[in-house]
């Protein structure tokens, strides 16, 4: 559960070929660039919106009440 995985490339961890293939950063990049990216995924399964790392969790917590 806590081992490294790989986040780009051939040999990252599905969930993030599904999360950037879905939503590439602002650039049209699907490669995550740095730590701490962040994904919005809906309840339906959707990615909603991506967030570099220099957003701060309280403006993506702005991002989640303005959904509802």
């Amino acid at each position: 559960m806590f081992s490294k995985i790989d986040v780009n490339g051939e040999n990252a961890a599905p969930v993030y070929q599904f999360l950037t293939s879905e939503k590439p950063d602002d650039e049209g990049n699907a490669d995550i660039a740095w730590n701490f990216a962040k994904f919005l995924v809906g309840k339906d399964g959707q990615v909603l919106q991506r967030f570099g790392p220099q957003v701060t969790p309280e403006e993506v917590a702005e991002a989640v009440a303005a959904l509802s």
